[in-house]
Formats: structure tokens, C-alpha cells, sequence
């Protein structure tokens, strides 16, 4: 019976993705609306990256890796908001299995990078503030290289273990996956073999992961807020705050959504729910980044302003 039920098994080539909302209707207003929020946050982390490139002022530390992350989230959208965006022009909501795996590995790459540098961006918080004599060598150019370069190789082995995992399950049965791109907890709930190791990985690798690096980040903001409140200059006080309250909001916003898609255990019915976070993931926060961060920021302002002066006089 075990060799008929096997040959009763048909691989699964391609997957059917459902999409944010299955009402036809709707679907203009879902294209106009994501079309609009990519745009947005494409403009405005290329605002971001060309402040930083323009204005000397601006060629340090802190910048250099808002610059990165500003790169990480035009890439976070781009994996899975134009391809949505094409299906729903076409009505086709189907993607092969080869692209599924494509599109989920580099959306856990870039999302883990993403990771490591907001804990590098902590660091830098800390030394800037708390070790402001030995800043300059503590975090030179080669320190920031190096922090990017751990990032990278950090976030390559963990997306590519995920992605490795996932092909040695087997997928037989439902194609329809409950979502808008491909992601480990909903592909997890099609799978015809086990995913019990699947999860337990993805739960643990994300518990170390998010675990550590929240715990490095919230110890070095204790140590900035101690440091902070001793400042006697009002005026000092505010700005280390705001510098430093942008960066939090941007941590809790990612990590809280983070934990919630990742971190259960168990194969739970995917929801509306795990939509609304995919959409927070892929599409709020890399729009929201810019203006939590940067485009507040009096410095990056007057970048922007002297580039679109600048522009304007040669025109």
C-alpha cells in the first residue's frame, strides 16, 4: 500500500498565492494603494541615501548604516510588493516553486541583515555617547565594514538554512497559500511530511537571533540613558533622546512584529492576522523608516534641501 500511495502523490510545481483580499472590487484599490507605499518608500530611502552621499556632513558612522538600511528596505519592498502588484494586473495568482523559494530566501536575507544592523546601530549609539574619546578608532571605517560584512554572513547562513530546510519537505496536496508573498509558517501548513524540525528550527534560530540581539541592544541603550541623564546641557539631553528614540521606535515596531510571525510553535491556520504583519514586515515599516529616522533629522533636511536647491540652479 506504501509504493500506491506514493504514486498517488503528485509534486507540487507551483503555488497559488490568495493575495491580501479575494474580492475582486477591492483589488483596484489594493493595487492603487501598495503602488503608492512602494513608491513612497523607494523615494524616500533614495532621499535618504542621497543625503548621506551628498553632505559631508553626514559621512559618519550613524549614517553609514542608515544608508545600508535604507538600501535593505527598498529591497525588503521590492522582493514582494511589485510581484503582487504584477498579479494583480494580470489576474494570475499563481508562482512556480522555484520563484517561492527565491522570493523567501531573500526576503529572510534582507530581513535578517536588517537585524544585525539595528543592533550595530545601538553600538554605535553607546560608544558615540558613552565613549566619545575613543569613538573615532572604536568605530573606524574598518570597524563599520566589518559589522556590515557579519551582518551579510550571518543573514546568508540563516536565510539559506530555512530555505534548504524547506526543500526537504514535501508538498502534495493544497497549493493556495493563505498570503501575498511566500513565507516559512504558511508554506509549513501545506506540507504533506512532517514540519515539526522545521519549526523547531525556525522557532530556535529565531530565538537566538532575536533574542541576543535585542538583549545587545536594550543593554547598550541602558547604558546610553544613564549616560544621557547626566548631561547637564538641556538642549544635549533632547537631542541624544530624539537621535535615540528614533532608533527604539524602529526596533520595537520590527522585533514586535518579527516575534509574532516566527516565534510559535505548531502549525497554526494561517489568518488575516499573519497578513496584516506581512504587510507591517514588507511595506510599513521600510516606509515608516525614513521618516521615524532621517527625514526629521535637521541634518538630512538641509542635504535634501541644498540637493533640490542645487538641482533647481542648474536647471
Amino acid at each position: 500500500m506504501q509504493p500506491e500511495a506514493r504514486t498517488n502523490r503528485t509534486a507540487v510545481t507551483e503555488f497559488i498565492l490568495l493575495g491580501l483580499v479575494e474580492t475582486e472590487n477591492l483589488q483596484p484599490m489594493v493595487f492603487v494603494l501598495f503602488l503608492f507605499a512602494y513608491l513612497v518608500t523607494v523615494g524616500g530611502n533614495l532621499s535618504i541615501l542621497t543625503a548621506i552621499l551628498v553632505e559631508p556632513k553626514l559621512h559618519t558612522p550613524m549614517y553609514f548604516f542608515l544608508g545600508n538600511l535604507s538600501v535593505l528596505d527598498i529591497g525588503c519592498i521590492t522582493v514582494t510588493v511589485p510581484a503582487m502588484l504584477g498579479r494583480l494586473l494580470s489576474h494570475k495568482r499563481t508562482i512556480p516553486y522555484a520563484a517561492c523559494l527565491s522570493q523567501l530566501f531573500f526576503f529572510h536575507l534582507l530581513a535578517g541583515i536588517d537585524c544585525f544592523l539595528l543592533t550595530a546601530m545601538a553600538y554605535d549609539r553607546f560608544l558615540a555617547i558613552c565613549r566619545p574619546l575613543t569613538y573615532s578608532t572604536r568605530m573606524s571605517q574598518t570597524v563599520q565594514r566589518i559589522l556590515v560584512a557579519v551582518s551579510w554572513a550571518c543573514a546568508i547562513t540563516n536565510a539559506l538554512t530555512h530555505t534548504i530546510a524547506l526543500t526537504t519537505l514535501n508538498f502534495c496536496g493544497p497549493n493556495e497559500v493563505n498570503h501575498f508573498y511566500c513565507d516559512l509558517p504558511q508554506l509549513f501548513q501545506l506540507s504533506c511530511s512532517s514540519t515539526q524540525l522545521n519549526e523547531l528550527l525556525l522557532f530556535g534560530m529565531s530565538f537566538i537571533m532575536a533574542g541576543t540581539l535585542v538583549v545587545l541592544t536594550i543593554i547598550s541603550y541602558i547604558h546610553v540613558a544613564a549616560a544621557v541623564l547626566q548631561i547637564r546641557s538641556v538642549e544635549g539631553r533632547k537631542k541624544a533622546f530624539s537621535t535615540c528614540g528614533s532608533h527604539l521606535t524602529v526596533v520595537c515596531l520590527f522585533y514586535g512584529t518579527g516575534m509574532f510571525n516566527y516565534m510559535r510553535l505548531g502549525s497554526e491556520k494561517a489568518s488575516d492576522k499573519d497578513k496584516g504583519v506581512g504587510v507591517f514586515n514588507t511595506v510599513i515599516n521600510p516606509m515608516l523608516n525614513p521618516l521615524i529616522y532621517s527625514l526629521r533629522n535637521p541634518d538630512v533636511q538641509g542635504a535634501l534641501w541644498r540637493v533640490l536647491v542645487g538641482r533647481q540652479s542648474l536647471t
